[in-house]
């Protein structure tokens, strides 16, 4: 049986690639790394902000939709 080929790409993020690069070329205890650190958890805390106000969006509409009352009317 002959063998496939198999071809497999590997795609980096370029400025990913860049900024490791950097933490590499200056060192984890370094103050570029110390700001670097920094920036990656106040970008996940502004992810994590965006995903609670669509979760309680998400619940405010469900519990409206459970929460209609009858209304009586009087017929004649």
């Amino acid at each position: 049986m002959a063998e496939k080929k198999r071809s497999e790409y590997v795609f980096e993020c370029p400025v990913g690639r860049f900024f490791m690069d950097l933490d590499k070329a200056f060192g984890k205890k370094s103050e570029f790394s110390k700001h670097m650190t920094q920036s990656r958890i106040e970008f996940l805390k502004g992810v994590r902000s965006l995903v609670d106000e669509r979760i309680e969006n998400l619940e405010k509409k469900q519990s409206k939709k459970g929460t209609k009352k009858m209304t009586k009317i009087k017929v004649e």
